[in-house]
């Protein structure tokens, strides 16, 4: 599930576009199963440098090939592991940031 600030960039042509572009010059497979030796589908493009409120607007982060890369639903799930799944963050100077 997208964040607020992101939603309107997932739903852009310009992604649509990126992201169907990319699937198939990654032959709809997952990449990162595939370095193991497994063939499987891939059915999400995943942002290597995550897209955060300050970034969200530079295609050199958002529509760039070397920023993208095709993945499974688990393996999708496993980069985002320890990101997804906390309710909080912790600042700067240590404080506590419920999310």
């Amino acid at each position: 599930m997208s964040k607020d600030f992101a939603r309107s960039f997932y739903s852009s042509k310009a992604w649509q576009d990126c992201r169907n572009e990319y699937m198939k010059c990654a032959g709809y497979l997952c990449e990162d199963c595939m370095k193991r030796g497994v063939y499987r589908p891939g059915i999400e493009v995943h942002h290597v440098e995550e897209l955060k409120p300050w970034n969200i607007h530079r295609p050199e982060v958002t529509l760039n090939f070397d920023n993208l890369v095709c993945l499974c639903r688990e393996c999708h799930k496993a980069r985002h592991k320890g990101h997804q799944d906390r309710r909080y963050v912790i600042g700067d100077n240590g404080e506590v940031i419920i999310k």
